[in-house]
């Protein structure tokens, strides 16, 4: 950050490091329990040339003037402190650590065990060995990016369609996009895959973690990498692998063309980040960053064993949301990728771990009150994960938020597998989740409708497969969920039988259609519109090769233009995306929905509650739109012959291939498993 201050004078705000124009920067760092903190800076050799001890303390700030750092210096942090796990306090000054609030970070760690505060084989020794060769850098960036006429697309919610996709899955073998710039940032930006992604039709990409995030020591030993990044140590860094420019800086301003050429295309950014943990893991894991500077303040500790790390993330550890330091760095960290990165938005990985003050979790919680009143963050979009490893809260945070809707993928994957009494839970998700989100006057809004995400099956596996195939994890097939709901259709993984695969195309489009026919705002994993497969993988976190990126050179291209069509009609007619809740036949709804039997009479309770019954007719309308949609669907095993309301129905869309209705009677046949959406002209 520039800043224009006199350089004789140091404040403990903002935390990090802020360049002088005149040369050198003010740093300062927050610890509570630390005697003295020194940053170290380091030349391109790796020699440190310098040492500088912040020599003012203000509160719990330590901070002063490093006349050594310029635009592009790299640098890392020595604290001195106590040494004693029982007390919770880590403090070893052997190890250089990043700056958490570096705006860039060069290099990753080199796994040794002087990463690490203590000896492996005696975890409450401390380890003297010093680290500097084995850890990354923080760099003092001082982008002077020109944003020009950059604006936010403020897309509404209503009109919002979700593209979960990977930076460098969707360009790693785009034969597009030059070689060079493959995987990075500079490949999402390049015109071809704009181009993909306004011809698809989706508004806002959902970018699996860019924050700097480390490389497992396990997956790197067993010849894998972390693919999804779902280990941030850096909330302030755009991740340096994604970088054609270098990892000195250049990807800071990489980062910012990405958006602003993103933004130009109309098309929002909204990041999947992780504050919910980091990559120090528990009291076996390195030190890192912030366990070194002020453990206690960071992370939450056993109440009554401070050596160990209270996680309900699965990792090792959890953020510490009930101090006000670990409070700052993520809102920090917010309010920087809004105002200097121009994001549009945040999902928040494993969001519950953030609502935990104590350890239960509190929908009037620091962190989302923080939120609700931060004008910085009231025009973003705010999507939560809404579990953790301790609890489930689907409809539990406040009216500013939308929610990945577990009970949606759920419900929507019974249906079409044919799961007998099925019927009732997908009419509530279909309409938006009123079960769930209406006693509380959230909008249908708030559900963020999913069928498929980057933890599971993609579209055609959950087609294809009856049990996940992850040997190529190397963990015996023993990770990933095993409860999938998917349905192989009649064989596991590839067939040459011409049947099987017709009805897997079927349920594909089945699936998109439910996904974008429904209230909410729909989320689709990317590559499911081509068809991308992970051979059955359900947990393809440690695989960045082609199993994970998109396979453009066998796309399948009817299926994509199945989805454009889809993604043309939503965001063409209003009755497709109500914003609150369709009551049947209400006259004052905004939208009304209406559900008939096959045989045209309205279903009643006794229907809802027919265990057999897998088909209906969805008549959807709303005032501001001349066209009546009637959405026919049948997942049972059988073609079911329906009765029309009255009206002249065209079809517009259907997943049978040889489903043709031109209006030529009161009946149709829906063949099994299958959906044929009619209209009629008011």
């Amino acid at each position: 950050m520039n800043d224009a201050r006199p350089t004789t004078i140091s404040r403990p705000y903002p935390l990090g490091a802020s360049l002088f124009p005149t040369g050198g920067a003010d740093v300062a760092v927050y610890s509570e329990t630390a005697d003295s903190i020194a940053v170290v800076v380091v030349d391109e050799n790796g020699t440190e040339v310098s040492s500088t001890t912040l020599d003012i303390r203000t509160g719990h700030v330590f901070h002063g003037i490093v006349e050594d750092l310029t635009a592009g210096s790299r640098y890392g942090l020595r604290v001195e402190g106590p040494w004693d796990p029982e007390s919770g306090l880590r403090h070893n000054s052997h190890k250089l650590l990043l700056d958490p609030y570096a705006r860039a970070i060069a290099g990753g760690v080199e796994w040794n065990e002087s990463v690490f505060g203590h000896h492996h084989d005696e975890p409450d020794t401390r380890n003297d060995d010093d680290s500097a060769a084995s850890m990354p850098l923080s760099v003092v960036s001082a982008s002077e990016f020109d944003w020009g006429s950059d604006a936010a697309p403020r897309i509404p919610l209503d009109r919002t369609v979700v593209y979960e996709v990977h930076v460098k899955g969707f360009t790693a073998s785009h034969p597009d996009v030059e070689e060079s710039i493959r995987g990075t940032y500079a490949g999402l930006a390049h015109p071809s895959a704009i181009a993909e992604l306004v011809a698809l039709g989706v508004t806002t990409v959902e970018l699996l973690p860019v924050h700097q995030f480390v490389q497992d020591s396990h997956l790197l030993e067993a010849g894998s990498r972390n693919y999804w990044g779902y280990n941030s140590i850096g909330f302030f860094a755009p991740h340096n692998e994604y970088s054609s420019a270098g990892d000195t800086g250049g990807q800071v301003d990489e980062f910012k063309a990405m958006v602003k050429a993103l933004h130009n295309a109309g098309i929002e950014v909204i990041l999947d980040v992780v504050y919910n943990h980091t990559a120090e893991g528990n009291h076996l894991g390195p030190t890192l960053s912030l366990k070194g500077i002020d453990n206690r303040s960071y992370y939450r500790l056993v109440e009554d064993d401070r050596a160990s790390y209270f996680d309900t993330t699965g990792t090792g550890n959890s953020l510490n949301v009930g101090h006000p330091a670990a409070l700052a760095l993520i809102m920090d960290s917010l309010r920087y990728w809004v105002t200097e990165m121009h994001v549009d938005g945040f999902r928040f990985d494993l969001a519950s771990t953030l609502t935990r003050q104590d350890s239960d979790l509190d929908k009037h919680s620091a962190f989302l009150d923080l939120v609700h009143q931060d004008p910085t963050l009231a025009p973003v979009k705010l999507i939560a994960e809404p579990w953790d490893t301790h609890g489930y809260q689907v409809g539990g945070f406040p009216a500013r938020w939308s929610e990945w809707n577990g009970q949606f993928r759920d419900d929507v994957r019974d249906f079409w597998r044919g799961e007998p009494g099925s019927l009732g839970a997908f009419a509530q998700r279909i309409t938006g989740s009123p079960d769930v989100y209406e006693a509380s006057r959230r909008p249908t809004l708030a559900s963020i409708n999913f069928i498929t995400a980057h933890d599971g099956f993609t579209l055609a596996d959950l087609n294809s497969y009856d049990d996940k195939h992850n040997d190529a994890n190397g963990e015996n097939n023993e990770d990933g969920e095993s409860d999938n709901r998917s349905w192989g259709c009649g064989a596991e993984g590839p067939t040459e039988d011409e049947g099987i695969l017709a009805l897997r195309a079927r349920q594909q489009r089945n699936h998109l259609a439910t996904l974008l026919l429904s209230a909410g705002v729909p989320m689709i994993l990317g590559g499911d519109e081509i068809g991308r497969t992970q051979q059955g993988n359900n947990n393809a976190y440690c695989q960045d090769n082609e199993l994970s990126w998109f396979d453009w050179a066998n796309a399948d291209l009817d299926l994509r233009n199945f989805t454009r069509e889809l993604l043309r009609m939503r965001r063409e007619h209003p009755a497709l995306r109500p914003k609150w809740f369709r009551h049947d036949s209400d006259s004052n709804a905004e939208n009304s929905v209406d559900f008939y039997r096959a045989d045209g009479a309205k279903l009643g309770d006794e229907d809802w509650e027919d265990g057999a019954a897998l088909s209906m007719l969805v008549r959807m309308t709303a005032p501001e739109d001349d066209t009546t949609f009637a959405w026919l669907v049948n997942s049972s095993s059988g073609p079911v012959d329906f009765s029309l309301p009255e009206g002249k129905w065209e079809q517009s869309l259907s997943s049978d291939p040889d489903q043709a209705y031109e209006s030529e009677g009161p009946t149709i046949l829906i063949r099994e498993h299958s959906f044929t959406l009619l209209t009629a002209e008011d």
